[in-house]
């Protein structure tokens, strides 16, 4: 029997596993033919991990670059080779006791946009090969700095050597080479001791199921009412109702033109398309100045 229905199910991950893991997990449960997710968590990291299930992992694109907000722990006075609990320790020094109108000076110049050098020990790939790899073989990689942007950067407890705050931030931001960076500005070095993500994009914890409790909700019958369809997925996205003409021309996978739905107002140039009952038939793009749409996706089962 197959349990899965497109859609999207956030899933609050446990620690001690990988995202590929929970993936692995979540897409046999479902039964679902493929999974994906829309942004990683390090293993030792928790929280909010968004689940595209069956037709919806067409629709990662347009998640993986949403803003994320965390919970974190940084750990001052010994520095590690991944910047977090799990490394190598590379140097310590005493942290002594760093007055909190010296912490808030440097939290308040790692605010804005800025420049962010992405750790050795990482996912991202060069020729091909993950950089953690190449790390552990001795032979790490520096990639170009690239920028982010830190739009929240708050101090929530001071208990030292521990200081937890919480950050929201662009896709793609480290939050350890963070931790990292502000422990070196304040000479006594530090990495990241825990990290726990509150909100990817729209999608928060309290929309999130435990790992441990999607089996039990799919033998129950219950798992689909924690996934989110699809359409409903897509907030802020310009919607269109599909009259019967257009929504033909979908189910065909024809060209749409200009003629058949005017142009989207807002920017980014993508609209859902929605059948009478609201859910998503189609994901459109169009580039300023062009007649037709390209497909981003079409979800409309095409008749035998």
């Amino acid at each position: 029997m197959r349990h899965a229905v497109d859609g999207i199910l956030v899933v609050d991950k446990p620690a001690g596993i990988s995202s590929a893991r929970v993936v692995a997990r979540v897409k046999s449960i479902l039964k679902a033919r493929k999974a994906g997710h829309a942004g990683t968590l390090d293993p030792f990291a928790t929280g909010v991990m968004v689940c595209c299930i069956h037709r919806a992992t067409k629709l990662s694109r347009f998640f993986l670059h949403s803003r994320k907000t965390y919970e974190a722990v940084l750990r001052l006075g010994r520095e590690t080779d991944t910047q977090d609990l799990t490394g190598t320790v590379t140097a310590e020094a005493d942290p002594g006791m760093i007055e909190e109108k010296d912490l808030q000076a440097v939290f308040e110049r790692f605010q804005g946009r800025q420049m962010q050098s992405p750790p050795a020990y990482s996912a991202l790939k060069h020729r091909g090969v993950p950089l953690y790899k190449l790390a552990r073989q001795g032979t790490a990689v520096q990639k170009p700095d690239r920028e982010i942007l830190i739009s929240e950067l708050t101090i929530e407890e001071i208990a030292l050597p521990d200081v937890r705050f919480t950050v929201t931030c662009s896709a793609g931001t480290y939050v350890r080479t963070l931790a990292a960076d502000i422990g070196r500005a304040l000479g006594c070095g530090g990495h990241l001791a825990a990290l726990r993500r509150t909100a990817s994009g729209h999608f928060t914890l309290a929309k999130a199921v435990p790992l441990d409790r999607v089996a039990e909700l799919t033998d129950a019958g219950r798992i689909e009412n924690r996934m989110i369809p699809m359409a409903e997925a897509l907030t802020g996205m310009a919607g269109h109702a599909a009259d019967k003409p257009l929504t033909q021309k979908i189910m065909y996978g024809n060209t749409i033109t200009v003629r058949d739905l005017p142009p989207p107002k807002t920017d980014g140039g993508y609209v859902k398309v929605l059948d009478r009952d609201g859910n998503l038939l189609a994901v459109l793009h169009h580039a300023k100045g062009r007649e037709r749409y390209d497909y981003c996706g079409n979800f409309a089962l095409n008749p035998a």
